[in-house]
């Protein structure tokens, strides 16, 4: 007989990853698996261990600086990249570093890497090297330009796969210089990427019974957002690439100065621009034939929201937000750190928790987001702080591999862990 499913249970909770990946987009993608409730295992170099988890800011007892204030301080992006995770040490050129981690393997149903193709396969652990010994193992590899092409042996970071993907030279007002998103998006959506070709290879694993090779490109991701838009065409439309604020289909669309800061307004329907005619008084322009016809408020931009603008600049943000969505309208404040901070409806989604730190606890006045998706059967969430680098070198050596701990001793002093 069926048995519903217990809201305890994490919609990944038995499946293991052994996580190599260094940088964000990796790590975010197994943080994404973490808070899934898979058990990643983060695997760091022994003669290195420290390298990922010191880097300015630090945070720590005494809060947060650009310099490390005690032994203890770990860097904030290492912290929030982390969570949920456990931490061991292994040495990874040498044979016998190798050959722990095939004993892992034995145990794991994901291997998580971001090396530059061909490292792998130098060190071993290329996908084609353990693939006969591991039939059912997801090997997933997110590079910069993906495992193939002529590209491919290519080093990337987030600016350069945001240029070569081209969002660059539609980021910013016309004639601006290329402009790279506030964030580092390609190492972002690349990590979700890479989360949803891992899970997907596991539900496709529960129906086949074998493993296979996921190959996450950080510029083929991106590239797979911009092309939504009709790039190759605005040419011919009179279009520039760089829209700024504004979305080309749309008028208005674009963000508006209010009297005490800024906010985003948008008009995609007939009845959205039909409710921000009334709100700016000017109900009459609604079935105008010329100002209620989007095309033509596309290209007479500049009028339509010069209107916008005169109504917006005499109020204040949250009056003009409730006016139009009171209206029916679509309209939403632009939020700076103070703001994300104090808004409720964060608060009520318990989308921003304070960081937490393995040995210091509570970092003073820092905050992480959440784990963001939620099931109405299963839980979520990040069961432990960011580990330690190498703190379960003795539960995983030991107790799951079931080495002793003379051979873990000697493997320390020999380097291999």
């Amino acid at each position: 007989m069926y048995q519903k499913p217990s809201k305890q249970l994490k919609p990944l909770s038995g499946i293991r990853v052994i996580d190599l990946s260094r940088f964000y987009s990796g790590p975010h993608a197994t943080l994404l698996l973490a808070g899934l409730g898979a058990e990643v295992i983060r695997v760091d170099d022994p003669a290195s261990r420290m390298a990922q988890a010191k880097a300015p800011p630090y945070a720590g007892v005494k809060g947060v600086a650009m310099a490390e204030q005690t032994p203890d301080d770990l860097s904030i992006h290492y912290l929030k990249r982390n969570r949920g995770k456990k931490a061991i040490t292994l040495n990874l050129k040498t044979p016998a570093g190798v050959a722990l981690l095939k004993q892992l393997l034995a145990q794991a149903d994901v291997l998580f890497e971001n090396f530059t193709p061909g490292v792998a396969e130098r060190l071993g652990i290329g996908y084609p090297q353990l693939a006969p010994a591991f039939p059912r193992l997801i090997y997933c590899a997110l590079t910069g330009w993906g495992s193939a092409g002529p590209d491919a042996q290519e080093k990337a970071y987030d600016p350069v796969a945001q240029a070569a993907s081209g969002l660059m030279s539609i980021t910013g007002r016309a004639g601006d210089p290329p402009l790279k998103a506030g964030s580092p998006l390609s190492d972002g959506i690349a990590g979700v990427h890479a989360a949803l070709g891992v899970t997907s290879a596991l539900v496709q694993r529960g129906t086949t019974g074998g493993g296979q090779f996921v190959d996450i490109s950080m510029v083929d991701c991106l590239l797979s957002l911009v092309m939504d838009e009709p790039l190759d065409h605005y040419v011919a439309l009179g279009l520039p690439p760089q829209q700024g604020n504004r979305i080309a289909r749309f008028c208005p669309f674009n963000t508006f100065a209010a009297a005490d800061g800024w906010l985003v307004i948008g008009a995609a329907t007939q009845g959205q621009w039909r409710a921000l005619c009334g709100c700016i008084g000017a109900p009459e322009l609604a079935d105008d034939p010329e100002w209620g016809d989007v095309g033509w408020r596309i290209a007479h931009i500049d009028r339509v929201e010069a209107r916008v603008s005169a109504w917006v600049s005499g109020i204040r943000v949250a009056e003009a937000v409730r006016m139009v969505r009171d209206a029916g309208g679509i309209a939403g404040p632009i939020n700076g750190i103070e703001a994300l901070k104090a808004w409720p409806h964060l608060a009520e989604r318990a989308m921003l928790a304070p960081l937490q730190h393995p040995r210091a606890g509570t970092v003073p006045d820092t905050i992480a987001a959440s784990f963001p998706l939620t099931f109405s059967e299963g839980t979520t969430g990040y069961a432990a702080p960011a580990p330690w680098p190498g703190q379960d070198n003795a539960a995983i050596y030991g107790d799951l591999l079931g080495l002793s701990q003379t051979d873990i001793a000697g493997l320390t002093e020999a380097g291999v862990i």
